[in-house]
């Protein structure tokens, strides 16, 4: 078997997995899209994204015309059966990904997360991922108490209250090992900045 350092000697990079969660919130979820899609191009040498879907998430990826987009990006795209598959949890804890991304995470998943429910295909490959020393990365779409907007998809603007009750549980995430919230759809490229070097010009 061909070693890691032989692989590099010889001028090839191996590539490096990382798993993108999508769950069905709709808030942020074109930014979180766009973003990823700009990661994909900035590390696409170093790079391989298995993108991971929630059954609410697909339903909401098709809504906003996402869907189809994803398709064309990348070809490794699976929508969630039940909570053990794809069998996601046991790739993450074989240390076939570099770390697991959840953005955005509705507060269902991530009030799921920070009880340690495991009953969905992304609740339970995050918790089976912390097991196994992965880090892992949420995006959630409560993060402080208040009231924001969100662009539903036929364009019109929505104001939602984020409820304290949410507020808390992201609270408590941030506080576990291995745990990393993501504020924002422009913060995912410090995740991946930390986790891989940017291409040379």
């Amino acid at each position: 078997m061909t070693s890691q350092l032989s692989v590099e000697k010889q001028g090839f990079k191996l590539m490096k997995k990382v798993a993108w969660g999508i769950t069905g919130s709709g808030d942020r979820i074109a930014e979180a899209v766009s973003i990823m899609e700009e990661m994909r191009e900035q590390y696409r040498n170093q790079l391989d994204i298995g993108v991971y879907i929630s059954k609410a998430g697909d339903q909401v990826l098709k809504r906003y015309g996402l869907f189809n987009l994803l398709q064309e990006s990348y070809s490794s795209i699976h929508v969630e059966i039940d909570s053990n598959t794809p069998f996601l949890a046991g790739a993450l804890q074989a240390g076939k990904f570099e770390f697991l991304l959840i953005a955005p995470a509705t507060s269902n998943s991530a009030a799921k997360i920070s009880n340690g429910i495991a009953d969905s295909l992304l609740t339970n490959s995050a918790i089976m991922a912390l097991k196994a020393f992965i880090p892992v990365y949420i995006m959630p779409s409560d993060c402080k108490e208040g009231i924001t907007s969100t662009r539903l998809p036929g364009g019109q603007i929505l104001r939602i209250r984020i409820r304290k009750e949410d507020v808390a549980h992201v609270e408590r995430l941030s506080h576990m090992e291995d745990v990393f919230i993501v504020e924002s759809p422009e913060d995912i490229r410090q995740v991946f900045r930390r986790h891989f070097q940017a291409e040379k010009p």
